[in-house]
């Protein structure tokens, strides 16, 4: 069950869980842990609180476990709970064991299911430590960089009389904040830009920092770079219309480039992908609170100059020390990045649009469609098929993926726990219908209802791991399933009514089978979901890629 900070006003619809006049959080019930703990991801990007999940014992742990790795990945806070089972069966113990599943849930160490993916656990020895305990785990969950923290809570504790030590109203813990940036260093990558004929900036997570797109596009467009958003947009880092912003694919960039600034970007190209000049690399400043990505065990892209620090201030920085001594020809460079950007974003929507008189939708056509229903106030939640590209995006918090890690089964849940944190905004998810299968839907839809989440689902629907089909084309690109067309385990086989599974649970289905069905689908299931409070699902029939 997500929950909103420790100590956090407790909601009016809630109120009844708690003693008239103590503070309490908010509950929020999910039938599964993946969904819970995606919906407390989702609720983070959008409160900028730090949630609480609370699962059940090692079973529930171990659902909670794709989420964690995704949390870890992405850089997310959030305080995960779970109980342990008792470890005494004496009837004069509070807590003691009562049911069989009490022996076969009993771990020797149950924290070190996902220890690797948590920064920091801990057993809950007596509820005299309970509050520095969660003091203790929210402030490492927050400090940068930020990600899940992991509390056991033996039974017997529970159970426990609480302790009558006062509970402060504050937490006595506060967060580490980002260390300064080095003024000598940024002096030097600064010199590096003015000297540079085409520099170029990579990134995908810089918009996890407040003012970091902010302070990306003034840098960017003021000194003429060129910027390219790569290795999942798990933010929003850039507008779409910003006039440096080259796209999504560094592979045609990189190579162009004598200067490279990695801003918050775990993978900034694959190298297999991008063909260098003599296979040599430009030289790479990377710019992060955690540039060299410790937490990743092999990451071997080039580190030039690392600077640690808070990002957008680093930015703001260098856009500082550039107005002082600007680049000497920067108009022209920022001419001839506009005309880049300008062509790469116009043939997409040309190349998208031929494909409206196509017999079946496309899946950039579809991309295409969504692109033109959207306006600056929807939140998107991409789960792989929905092309940035064709969709603009104008404003921070606007645009989230699922982490690095891919971990699939994201983003009905961050969706719901999205739209929890804003109710305001309008809320898509889009997904695969491997990703949608991923996602314990029956859980994500329950909550949807229960907890009355209008939001809009679009379902990419090809009857196909199309992601698997592309990599087996990619390994073996004369082998025997390209060949016969026959892909193993990637055919779905069974093609289930999802507008039938929504209707169901209490949403709005709707099935698309024609591309000039896919405008009006896509406005109608908008209007639904701002004017009512049952989400809306359409399943879009789409052609399987090439």
């Amino acid at each position: 069950m997500p929950v909103q900070q420790l100590g956090h006003r407790l909601h009016p619809a809630h109120r009844g869980a708690r003693a008239p006049g103590a503070p309490a959080p908010r509950v929020v019930a999910a039938a599964h842990e993946n969904t819970a703990i995606a919906m407390a991801h989702g609720y983070q990007l959008l409160s900028g609180q730090v949630p609480a999940v609370m699962a059940h014992v090692n079973v529930g742990t171990a659902n909670s476990g794709l989420g964690l790795i995704n949390a870890r990945r992405a850089r997310v806070p959030m305080l995960v709970m779970a109980g342990l089972t008792p470890y005494t069966d004496s009837p004069a113990v509070p807590g003691h064991r009562t049911n069989f599943v009490q022996w076969g849930q009993d771990s020797f160490d149950q924290a070190a299911y996902f220890r690797e993916f948590t920064k920091w656990d801990y057993r809950l020895a007596t509820a005299d430590h309970l509050e520095v305990a969660v003091d203790r785990a929210l402030a490492i969950a927050d400090s940068d960089p930020a990600g899940p923290v992991y509390l056991t809570l033996p039974k017997e504790v529970l159970c426990a009389p609480a302790s009558h030590a006062p509970v402060s109203p504050r937490p006595r813990l506060r967060p580490n904040p980002p260390a300064r940036p080095d003024a000598v260093a940024l002096a030097r990558v600064a010199h590096a830009i003015r000297n540079a004929k085409r520099p170029l900036i990579l990134t995908a997570e810089l918009g996890r920092y407040r003012g970091g797109p902010e302070a990306l596009w003034q840098l960017a467009t003021r000194h003429g770079i060129g910027v390219v958003e790569f290795g999942k947009r798990n933010f929003f880092n850039l507008a779409t219309h910003c006039p440096v912003h080259l796209g999504f694919d560094p592979g045609t960039q990189v190579p162009q480039a004598d200067l490279i600034l990695a801003v918050e970007d775990p993978v900034p190209f694959i190298p297999a992908f991008v063909a260098l000049p003599h296979g040599q690399v430009p030289p790479i400043v990377q710019i992060g609170v955690d540039p060299l990505f410790s937490d990743l065990p092999l990451r071997g892209f080039p580190s030039d100059l690392a600077l640690p620090g808070d990002p957008a201030e680093s930015l703001r920085l260098l856009t500082r020390l550039l107005d002082a001594d600007p680049v000497p020809d920067v108009v022209a460079r920022r001419g001839a990045l506009r005309i880049e950007h300008e062509v790469a974003f116009a043939n997409a929507r040309v190349a998208a649009d031929t494909d409206a008189h196509r017999p079946a939708i496309t899946k950039r056509w579809l991309s295409r469609c969504v692109g033109q229903a959207v306006d600056d106030e929807v939140v998107i939640f991409n789960e792989y098929p929905l092309d940035p590209l064709l969709v603009p995006r104008r404003l921070p918090d606007s645009w989230f993926e699922n982490s690095i890690a891919s971990g699939l089964g994201w983003a009905l849940g961050a969706a719901l726990g999205g739209k929890m944190a804003r109710p305001d905004r309008t809320v898509i998810a889009a997904v695969g219908d491997g990703s949608f299968l991923f996602n314990t839907p029956l859980s994500a839809l329950h909550a949807a209802t229960a907890h009355r989440l209008p939001i809009l689902i679009v379902v990419f629907n090809d009857c196909a791991w199309s992601t698997i089909r592309k990599s087996t084309r990619g390994d073996f690109p004369g082998g025997h399933a390209q060949a016969t067309g026959n892909f193993a385990l990637c055919d779905l086989g069974a093609d289930p009514a999802y507008d039938q599974i929504a209707s169901a649970c209490g949403g709005v289905g709707v099935r698309v089978d024609r591309p000039d069905a896919v405008p009006e689908a896509l406005r109608r299931g908008l209007e639904l979901v701002r004017g009512g409070d049952r989400f809306v699902l359409l399943d879009v029939r789409c052609e399987r890629d090439a």
